[in-house]
């Protein structure tokens, strides 16, 4: 008899820090919302998002044109690791690494759950489309939202037996 433990996915099953390489990076959902700049009040500490990404963020898609290399040509660019998610505090709500790392459950729109990375558009959670290149930007301050910072919306369920409203309309009589 199979124990309900070797069957439950990795990611409910093995910590963080026990992850292999590859269990890690598939954490990742895609969203791009890490990659986006984020401002951090001098006074009060708060973070501020803004819709500027990365240079090296394809803004259609949301994956980076050079992962490999990232370090190199982006010096601020961070390495996440199992360390460090507790002390990120801008990392997304709904982050399957902050999530894990809280004791909470994957977003059930994820990709590992659903199968599919387009789960990530479909329930908002994605910049994809929402956000410009810090080389096309002006000024960050300029380009300053709160979606980032905010949990994704639950992706919708159409029913397949619902019908839409219907009006009806009636021609004039003269």
């Amino acid at each position: 008899m199979t124990s309900p433990s070797s069957t439950a996915p990795f990611w409910e099953t093995t910590p963080l820090q026990e992850m292999t390489t590859a269990e890690w990076e598939s954490l990742c959902d895609g969203c791009g919302r890490c990659c986006l700049h984020k401002l951090r009040d001098e006074d009060t500490d708060e973070i501020h998002y803004t819709s500027v990404a990365c240079r090296l963020l394809d803004v259609s898609d949301c994956r980076c044109t050079d992962y490999p290399q990232r370090h190199r040509k982006v010096q601020d660019c961070i390495t996440l690791t199992p360390a460090m998610v507790s002390e990120l505090d801008w990392l997304p709500p709904d982050c399957a690494y902050r999530r894990l790392s809280e004791g909470r459950s994957l977003p059930a729109w994820h990709p590992l759950i659903t199968g599919t990375p387009e789960s990530v558009i479909e329930a908002g959670a994605s910049a994809a489309g929402r956000c410009i290149s810090e080389r096309q930007a002006g000024a960050l301050e300029d380009y300053l939202v709160a979606w980032p910072g905010q949990p994704a919306r639950k992706p919708k369920q159409p029913s397949a037996h619902k019908r839409p409203p219907v009006r009806h309309i009636r021609a004039k009589t003269p």
